[in-house]
């Protein structure tokens, strides 16, 4: 698994409805709206690097709103949560 951080710079007039939106996009698992330089902080957890390219450059760039995009590919990731396990809960049933 992939994950990308898509740090998000949005018109004014669209901040209100762009959180669901960006929420709705396939491939975003998560959408912070944030406090600082930038609007939203889209996390992408995707298959692999070229799905990345295409959710920035196809699906984000069709949602309103969205002024300038910096995407940020994570190489490894420091935590105590196992967040494979918590993603794959159920999958062994619908297998």
């Amino acid at each position: 698994m992939v994950t990308a951080i898509v740090l998000i710079e949005a018109e004014r007039s669209a901040i209100a409805k762009l959180g669901p939106a960006l929420g709705d996009v396939p491939g975003v698992a998560e959408a912070y709206s944030v406090t600082g330089e930038f609007d939203f902080v889209a996390i992408l957890r995707v298959k692999d690097h070229e799905e990345i390219a295409e959710i920035v450059t196809t699906r984000l760039s069709q949602v309103p709103g969205i002024m300038k995009t910096h995407t940020h590919v994570a190489f490894k990731v420091y935590s105590k949560h196992d967040l494979e396990a918590m993603f794959s809960v159920g999958l062994e049933q619908v297998r």
